[in-house]
């Protein structure tokens, strides 16, 4: 019998990965902060207009913004975290599904447990079983 089974994905942390990460932090970053200033700029045309309540129109967009500026501050709070972990640290970079075969005899706690893919700068170092 086939079933689906989840399977996490760890990343081995080296000088390469660890450039690349804080790099996707940074760009990320860097969009949301253009976002806010887009937005504050979309609010103030949309305030001279007049076309909308000023406070309906504030509302709206603080709204966004703050909720840009959350995941601004997440991402920096993750530039910290990555700066304190050691190169050959492991961390969790996803989880896939992938088709496992079982059958009669098999152990149900490996199979509960699921495997787990270990990659290093894009090449995978290690296939553990449950």
């Amino acid at each position: 019998m086939k079933i689906i089974q989840r399977v996490q994905v760890f990343q081995v942390l080296t000088e390469n990965s660890k450039n690349a990460l804080k790099e996707q932090f940074l760009s990320r970053k860097r969009q949301l902060e253009k976002e806010c200033g887009q937005l504050q700029f979309e609010m103030k045309k949309m305030e001279k207009t007049k076309k909308f309540a000023v406070s309906d129109v504030r509302f709206y967009f603080e709204r966004e913004i703050k909720s840009r500026e959350e995941k601004i501050k997440w991402l920096e709070y993750q530039l910290e975290q990555l700066e304190q972990l050691p190169i050959g640290s492991e961390i969790k970079d996803g989880e896939l599904e992938a088709v496992a075969e079982i059958g009669v005899g098999d152990s149900w706690d490996k199979i509960v447990n699921g495997k787990s893919i270990v990659v290093k700068d894009g090449i995978i170092v290690e296939i553990r079983e449950g």
